[in-house]
């Protein structure tokens, strides 16, 4: 509850919350090569997942069931999806290790501090290169890709490059 006695869950996303953190040991120490283990996990949590997704042990994925893993989609260690709101990744996308997708925020003018769960797409073939940074909101274009280390606030076109903080469009692919 915030300081100003706005709910930002319902009890059942508490409770799935806390069965989703006691299983965390099984995810975390599962080897590698345990893609269906993995993918089971999140589909019994309510994660949409297509055949052949890839996401490694050390990966961090809260609130699952707001999760779309599309066909052959790659999540590498250490990426952290935060999915308060909807986080679509659709088929052939590689996120790359220490990405952040951040599907959640304040409204930092609101003097009650609400939280708004915001949706993030990152659209087929795209690629999320090492610790970028995915904001709230943002749909991420198909074959497009996001530079190392990139803040991402706005959307980013089909196709673009971009780079920096915040991103910009440096190119086309």
């Amino acid at each position: 509850m915030s300081p100003h006695g706005l709910r930002y869950y319902t009890p059942a996303d508490y409770l799935r919350r806390a069965l989703w953190a006691l299983v965390q040991p099984l995810w975390r120490c599962s080897p590698r090569w345990c893609w269906g283990w993995r993918r089971a996990l999140l589909q019994l949590f309510g994660a949409e997942v297509g055949p052949g997704v890839r996401v490694y042990p050390a990966a961090r994925l809260h609130q699952p069931w707001n999760l779309h893993l599309g066909d052959r989609c790659s999540i590498a260690w250490s990426v952290t999806v935060y999915c308060l709101g909807s986080v679509r990744i659709e088929a052939d996308v590689v996120i790359s290790q220490g990405a952040h997708l951040c599907a959640g925020d304040h409204a930092i003018r609101d003097p009650a501090f609400p939280l708004r769960k915001r949706p993030i797409t990152v659209a087929r073939g795209a690629w999320i290169a090492a610790e970028a940074f995915i904001g709230p909101g943002v749909v991420i274009g198909e074959r497009a890709v996001v530079g190392a280390r990139a803040v991402v606030v706005r959307d980013v076109p089909a196709a673009a490059v971009v780079a920096g903080n915040p991103a910009r469009v440096v190119g086309q692919r």
